[in-house]
């Protein structure tokens, strides 16, 4: 290497050891403050994320809403004081603003639909429509309610299968919400000739054989209307949407049982065909 582009390359270095010699010089004073400002501020973020999440616990407000708004908080706290350390640096914070507000809302026209999802997500955690270990209906879709997501809720069946419902679907369509427990609906003829009060008090009979239905919600069972058969005999009780179809299924074993020891007749429909010769 000859000597003019050596003495090229320690003038360079030179010049970069002196720019940045000055730069500590002016600005160490700045850098150690926006940096303790910074530790402090994330400590003081913990903190404040602690203690409102200690206060939800403390009302039994829901885990969920404890998580997001302690989150929340902790963002928010966070970002003022990015925002305190780089105006302790001499750096404006307006161009950065009106750059991350462009890009927000390129990034918002191309993410609609995941935004709409996050944004529901935010309306059910904050009007708590239901919670987890509720039983909901949406669209079809039923189960118990295993875990609230800023985008979607998890749901869970009697099968074991998991479904996934974008939080978009469910702000502003009907819920139905059954909370622990699920609503068993069914029916079954019974003769004209048969005392309804007896067939009435047999049935409840059997439906108390099982410890799974909800006490709290006596059974339902009466007259539910007549037909060309007999009388259609109504039946509704509450089960644990866990147990649902094996509940269900036990009962009506039970009462198909109890009728045919007293003697109950079912009446089917009977079809007579005649044939001409």
């Amino acid at each position: 290497m000859d000597q003019p582009s050596l003495d090229q390359e320690l003038a360079q270095l030179q010049s970069a050891y002196n720019l940045i010699t000055e730069f500590l010089v002016q600005y160490s004073f700045q850098l150690i403050g926006a940096l303790l400002i910074f530790l402090l501020g994330l400590w003081v973020a913990s903190k404040a994320a602690n203690f409102v999440a200690n206060q939800f616990e403390k009302h039994n407000i829901d885990i969920t809403l404890s998580n997001f708004t302690s989150n929340l908080v902790r963002i928010i706290i966070i970002i003022m004081v990015a925002v305190i350390c780089l105006g302790k640096l001499g750096i404006s914070v307006t161009p950065m603003v009106a750059a991350i507000g462009a890009a927000s809302l390129g990034a918002g026209l191309a993410l609609q639909g995941m935004l709409s999802n996050y944004a529901a997500g935010v309306t059910i955690i904050v009007t708590r429509p239901f919670v987890v270990g509720n039983t909901i209906e949406v669209k079809g879709a039923s189960g118990v309610v295993t875990q609230i997501k800023l985008g979607l809720t998890i749901l869970t069946n009697e099968e074991g299968e998991q479904i996934s419902i974008p939080n978009k679907h469910i702000i502003g369509e009907i819920l139905h919400n059954s909370f622990e427990y699920k609503l068993v609906e069914t029916s079954l003829n019974i003769d004209y000739q048969a005392d309804p009060g007896a067939v009435i008090a047999i049935i409840e009979q059997a439906i108390s054989q099982s410890d799974k239905v909800n006490k709290n919600q006596p059974p339902l069972v009466g007259i539910n209307g007549f037909n060309s058969i007999g009388m259609e005999v109504g039946i509704r009780y509450w089960v644990p949407t866990a147990h649902y179809f094996q509940t269900k299924y036990e009962i009506n074993q039970f009462v198909i049982l109890a009728l045919k020891q007293a003697n109950i007749h079912i009446p089917c429909p009977v079809r007579e065909i005649q044939i001409q010769h």
